[in-house]
């Protein structure tokens, strides 16, 4: 199974940006569709975007549309997550996930592994 680890998060103020990292130990990472989801305290886990496997898909949640990007490079074998416009509400621990598809999918069932999670705070 990939590992998978994610990076990038911290403290950053309202309409500031992060470049979240997916990074995975191995080369089968860039045959499946990637997610990012993000989990607030005390509040259910949820989609926040994903990209298929070759990089053509990517669906966002409505919440995020137009300020966050995902994107992919093969040869790094990470995916990014940039996060423009950020505002107090995307204070999260962020995760990323591989599919068993090719897929951008946006439901939690269809990604089986995931990565440790970074803390993204932004500050009002």
């Amino acid at each position: 199974q990939v590992h998978l680890v994610e990076s990038g998060g911290g403290l950053v103020q309202t309409g500031g940006s992060l470049r979240l990292s997916c990074a995975a130990s191995g080369r089968t990472f860039n045959n499946y569709g990637t997610g990012w989801f993000r989990q607030a305290p005390g509040k259910e886990r949820e989609f926040v975007g994903a990209i298929s496997s070759n990089g053509d898909s990517t669906k966002y949640a409505d919440s995020v549309k137009g300020r966050f990007t995902i994107s992919r490079d093969y040869p790094k074998i990470t995916v990014y997550l940039q996060m423009n416009s950020l505002k107090p509400e995307d204070t999260a621990v962020y995760y990323c996930a591989t599919s068993q598809t090719v897929s951008a999918l946006e439901y939690a069932r269809f990604y089986g592994n995931w990565g440790q999670g970074t803390q993204v705070t932004v500050s009002s």
